[in-house]
C-alpha cells in the first residue's frame, strides 16, 4: 500500500529543506500551467520511461501528486515507481488544487530538469 502525506506535512518537509523530490503525475500541458515548486513532470503513463532519468536515486524520498483528491494519476504513478524498485514513495492526495487553495506558491513553465 502506498503511504500518503498531507499538505501540512509536505510543506514542513519542503520548508525544512528535506531532500525530497516532487513529481507531478499529469500530462505536460498541466505541469506547464502550474506545478509545485521544483516538481518534475512524470506523467502516470510514462513512469517506466522517464523515472530513471528524472528520479535517478531510487533511495530518495519521492512525493507524487496530481490535480486533486479525486485524481488517481498520482496513485498509478506511485505504484509504478514502487514496482520499479523505488522504496520511499508517498502520495500527496490533495494534489495541486489543495496546494493552490491554501495559497501556497506554484511555478509555471516547461518541465523541470532532474
Amino acid at each position: 500500500m502506498i503511504e500518503t502525506i498531507d499538505r501540512t506535512a509536505l510543506k514542513a518537509l519542503l520548508d525544512g529543506r528535506a531532500p525530497v523530490r516532487l513529481a507531478e503525475a499529469l500530462p505536460p500541458r498541466y505541469h506547464a500551467e502550474a506545478h509545485l515548486p521544483g516538481a518534475v513532470n512524470l506523467p502516470h503513463d510514462q513512469v517506466a520511461q522517464l523515472a530513471p532519468t528524472l528520479l535517478p536515486d531510487m533511495a530518495a524520498e519521492i512525493v507524487v501528486y496530481c490535480a486533486s483528491a479525486t485524481c488517481r494519476n498520482s496513485d498509478i504513478a506511485a505504484q509504478h515507481l514502487q514496482r520499479l524498485g523505488y522504496g520511499r514513495v508517498r502520495v500527496y492526495r490533495g494534489g495541486k488544487q489543495d496546494w493552490i487553495d491554501a495559497g501556497l506558491p506554484v511555478e509555471t513553465g516547461a518541465a523541470q530538469a532532474a
